[in-house]
């Protein structure tokens, strides 16, 4: 159990082995699930479930950097992407703001799956912060597409406009803790240390231009099944307008 837990002890993380694949694997089990059976399910019940698995999430691993006695300013503040669209989706699932949405799908689902896919993580399984790690990044996708899924929220063309100004502007706020602290927060001041599909970006500072090229080749996927459609919003607006006209 010590073991479990201990921050200087543990498996190297291998990407692709047969536990990263499991991961996955039961990843896109709860999405096909989750498609499956939308309309059976207790919206209530999941949506603040989901909030409850993200929300103890950060509050584990922050509990674990106090006991393990690493927490530090440099390394350990909620500041990296998917820790941020984490806490977004927490507020998001309980309020069903649409601006977060619009954060989570896109940012979201983008920085998730790098993450999932090329993990920046130095325990295997089945060391505590392999679970945490998995269930975190694995909460913000299905947060992103309960949302989707089960209560019919949809992006639009500009959602992607706009998730990528928030972007902007969060980088440079982080960037500025990045240079106060001496930190290297959404790695913009270096590539990690393991393994990333940074890696394929070419040196500092460019990389961080083709990352921006590479969000927006995401977000521009992510929004193709949605191309044409209005977005709930937009939606819920013009049936809003119609149902004014009517009473006229």
């Amino acid at each position: 159990m010590l073991n479990f837990f201990d921050a200087h002890l543990g498996e190297r993380f291998a990407a692709f082995s047969p536990s990263h694949t499991a991961a996955l694997a039961i990843l896109a089990a709860a999405v096909v699930l989750m498609a499956v059976f939308r309309y059976r399910l207790c919206k209530q019940g999941v949506r603040l479930a989901l909030a409850a698995v993200l929300l103890m999430c950060e509050a584990a691993l922050n509990v674990w950097y106090v006991t393990q006695h690493i927490w530090s300013v440099r390394n350990t503040l909620p500041l990296e992407l998917c820790s941020i669209t984490l806490l977004l989706s927490v507020v998001m699932l309980v309020t069903r703001n649409y601006m977060l949405y619009e954060i989570v799908y896109f940012a979201g689902i983008a920085g998730a799956l790098q993450a999932l896919l090329t993990p920046n993580l130095g325990y295997a399984y089945p060391h505590f912060r392999f679970f945490h790690f998995f269930i975190a990044h694995a909460g913000i996708v299905l947060a992103a597409l309960y949302m989707t899924l089960v209560e019919g929220y949809r992006p639009s063309f500009k959602s992607i406009l706009r998730v990528m100004l928030f972007l902007n502007v969060l980088a440079v706020l982080v960037w500025g803790v990045d240079r106060w602290a001496g930190a290297n927060y959404m790695f913009l001041a270096g590539k990690p240390e393991t393994a990333s599909v940074l890696d394929w970006f070419g040196p500092y500072p460019y990389y961080l231009l083709v990352e921006e090229l590479l969000a927006l080749v995401m977000f521009l996927l992510l929004y193709a099944p949605f191309a044409g459609r209005a977005s709930y919003r937009a939606k819920g607006e013009s049936e809003a307008d119609t149902t004014a006209m009517t009473r006229r």
